[in-house]
């Protein structure tokens, strides 16, 4: 019987644009991720660097003015469906299940969610959760084991209680190996609104 729901962010609540963030460098010249860049990013993503030092890696070794790097960093994130957040909110009133959400995420992304969605409504949607888990507050990140194993030692979870949602695979097959159950939900094919068909809700 499942009791816990921990729920990924990007493509399960807030839509995503995942080729965006990518097009945008491109358009500002930078057309492959070397593998210090890429680091710099998961670093950043994990809150390892901050938003001041992530900036002016990009200005000093792309020479991108820091309003341009945000705009192409942000362009990602796209609208949030209210009829998701009528969903997690009537989930949270039943109070049948301890609700989470678990994102890798960052400060920039963040900030602009807050700004774009208005603080009253950010706070609308984070209250629906008991934990509200960000990566880059944690200093971790999916799909690495110890961001899952924290939260399940943190809260006492029993694996084989916890359904994990995310719509990378990566990320689902690293908690399935804990022993947790999930659902690689597939953008597009399926929607978080339809959470109670699936097989770990079945009779």
């Amino acid at each position: 019987m499942i009791k816990n729901i921990i729920f990924d962010f990007g493509d399960i609540f807030i839509n995503l644009d995942k080729e965006a963030t990518t097009n945008a460098l491109s358009q500002l010249g930078i057309t492959e991720i070397s593998e210090d860049t890429a680091l710099v990013c998961q670093n950043y993503e994990m809150g390892l660097i901050s938003t001041a030092n992530f900036i002016d890696f990009f200005e000093k070794k792309f020479q991108i003015p820091a309003e341009k790097l945000i705009a192409a960093w942000n362009a990602i994130l796209l609208d949030f469906p209210l009829y998701r957040l009528k969903f997690i909110q009537e989930l949270a009133k039943k109070a049948n299940y301890n609700l989470f959400l678990l994102s890798n995420t960052n400060e920039l992304h963040i900030s602009w969610i807050q700004e774009d969605w208005g603080v009253l409504l950010f706070n609308t949607f984070k209250n629906c959760f008991q934990y509200f888990y960000l990566s880059h507050e944690m200093k971790m990140r999916k799909p690495n084991t110890d961001i899952y194993e924290y939260v399940l030692k943190m809260h006492h979870l029993v694996p084989q209680e916890t359904l994990f949602i995310d719509d990378t695979k990566e990320n689902t097959d690293a908690a399935k190996r804990l022993g947790v159950q999930v659902w690689n939900l597939i953008p597009g094919q399926d929607d978080i609104i339809n959470l109670f068909n699936q097989k770990q809700f079945s009779n």
